[in-house]
């Protein structure tokens, strides 16, 4: 089942409207019905806000069966970036134990061209922490922004809008989001 159709599956298995959802997540109505017809495919931040509106974990938007078991990802199920998610703002990404119930953080390995990614400011609830693998970028949280380069990492509140801008050709980086907060 594709992210679109389990969205809906969610939402109508909650007997919310789309304009429900839509209102609380701060989006039109128009762009999750392009979302649930699989006609655009979110970056991680709207996810997070679909997922905060249907009282839900992105793991369960991503993957059809959860479960609260350990979680094994070998290079090989992300190696081949043709099977990542592609978002509309220009950057791919593959995220890790998707199928892990109830976790605090949610693991992404993410892939941005340069040119290719949509200057658009993020923000939603949370804490993110970005660890640089390959090439260089420039991301700005709040009104600063960082030069990252292979090994450098940040962390981040992540309600400040936060943006990235690749400077090489390519980066590759991990990003760790929280799911709830880490007190309860």
């Amino acid at each position: 089942m594709s992210l679109g159709k389990r969205i809906r599956l969610i939402r109508m298995e909650q007997k919310r409207t789309q304009e429900e959802i839509a209102k609380q997540c701060g989006f039109t109505k128009s762009l999750l019905s392009k979302i649930e017809n699989d006609l655009s495919a979110p970056p991680v931040a709207t996810l997070m806000k679909i997922a905060g509106a249907l009282g839900v974990r992105v793991s369960d938007l991503i993957e059809e069966q959860s479960a609260n078991a350990t979680v094994f990802n070998s290079s090989r199920q992300y190696s081949d970036k043709d099977s990542w998610l592609r978002t509309d703002r220009g950057y791919s990404f593959y995220a890790f134990a998707s199928e892990r119930r109830d976790k605090l953080v949610q693991p992404y390995l993410i892939t941005a061209r340069k040119g290719e990614v949509k200057p658009h400011g993020f923000s939603h609830e949370g804490e993110e922490f970005i660890y640089m693998i390959s090439g260089e970028m420039t991301y700005k949280v709040g009104a600063t922004e960082y030069s990252l380069h292979p090994g450098d990492t940040l962390y981040f509140n992540s309600l400040e809008e936060h943006l990235l801008c690749p400077v090489s050709d390519e980066v590759t980086y991990m990003a760790i989001f929280t799911q709830k907060s880490l007190e309860q």
